[in-house]
C-alpha cells in the first residue's frame, strides 16, 4: 500500500480525463431532466457542467499539494498533475456550447436588420439566391437529418409553404450535411420547398447553429424578424408568417 500511495497523484491524473467526461455527461443529463424550461436555462446548465468537470483536476491538485508537503514533488506526481491539467481542455466543449447557443439566441432575436444573403444550390443542384425573392416573405429553416424535432416540423412547414406560397411566402431549408445524406431524408418526408446546401455562399448566421431546428423569418423588405421558437406551438409561427404576409410588421 505504501508503494501505491506514492503513485496516487499519477493515478488521479490518469483518471482525470475519463472522470471529467463522465461527470460532464451525468451532470448535464441530470440538469436537463430536472429543468422546467431547458431553452431558457441552457446557459446555466452548460456552465454548471463545465464547472463540475473541473473536479477531477482539483482532486489531483489537492493530492499533489499534500504529497509535496510530505516528501516533495516526484516525477510521477508531475506527470499525474500534467494529465489532470490536460483534462481541463474537455471543459471547452460545454463552454463552446454556451457561447454558440448565446450567439444563436441573439441572432434569432434580430429585428429590423437586413437579412444576410445567400447564393447556393439545393440538393438537386438548382441555384438559389435570397436576392431573387425580394418582396416576398422568406422563411429559412436550419435543420439536420439526425434532428427529431426537424423531422416532425418539416411536413408542417411544407404544408404552410403550399398553402401560402401564392400569397408571397417562400420557404427554404438549409443543412450543411452531405447532399447524399439529405436526399433520402427529404424524399421520405416529401418536402417540396428547396433544401439548400452549403456548396455556395451562405452567411454564418445560417451556418452557426447550436440548437436545431432554427427558423429565421425575413419580411418583404428583406429584414429579419423574430420567429417563434420551435418549442412553441407551430400555430405561433403560422401567425407570424400571416402577419408578415399582410404587412403587419
Amino acid at each position: 500500500m505504501p508503494a501505491l500511495s506514492s503513485y496516487r497523484v499519477l493515478l488521479a491524473g490518469i483518471l482525470s480525463p475519463p472522470a471529467a467526461a463522465l461527470i460532464g455527461m451525468k451532470v448535464y443529463g441530470h440538469l436537463t431532466r430536472a429543468s422546467a424550461d431547458p431553452d431558457k436555462d441552457f446557459l446555466f446548465r452548460l456552465l454548471a457542467t463545465a464547472l463540475a468537470m473541473t473536479v477531477p483536476f482539483f482532486v489531483t491538485l489537492a493530492l499533489a499539494i499534500a504529497d509535496r508537503r510530505r516528501h516533495g514533488v516526484t516525477t510521477s506526481a508531475r506527470i499525474g498533475l500534467l494529465l489532470a491539467v490536460l483534462s481541463l481542455a474537455l471543459t471547452w466543449r460545454p463552454i463552446q456550447g454556451a457561447i454558440d447557443r448565446t450567439r444563436q439566441t441573439r441572432n434569432l432575436a434580430l429585428q429590423g436588420v437586413t437579412a444576410p444573403s445567400f447564393d447556393t444550390v439545393d440538393i438537386s443542384g438548382k441555384p438559389h439566391r435570397l436576392a431573387d425573392h425580394a418582396g416576398k416573405v422568406v422563411l429559412v429553416n436550419v435543420w439536420a437529418t439526425w434532428c427529431g424535432p426537424c423531422k416532425r416540423e418539416m411536413p408542417r412547414l411544407n404544408r404552410l409553404y403550399q398553402e401560402r406560397k401564392d400569397e408571397g411566402l417562400m420557404v427554404f431549408g438549409f443543412s450543411d450535411e452531405d447532399v447524399e445524406l439529405q436526399r433520402p431524408f427529404a424524399q421520405n418526408l416529401k418536402v417540396s420547398y428547396p433544401l439548400l446546401t452549403a456548396n455556395g455562399q451562405v452567411a454564418d448566421l445560417y451556418r452557426n447553429t447550436a440548437k436545431y431546428p432554427a427558423t429565421y423569418l425575413i419580411d418583404r423588405k428583406g429584414r429579419l424578424q423574430p420567429a417563434p421558437g420551435t418549442e412553441e406551438p407551430f400555430e405561433k409561427l403560422e401567425a407570424a408568417v400571416t402577419a408578415l404576409l399582410q404587412g403587419a410588421r
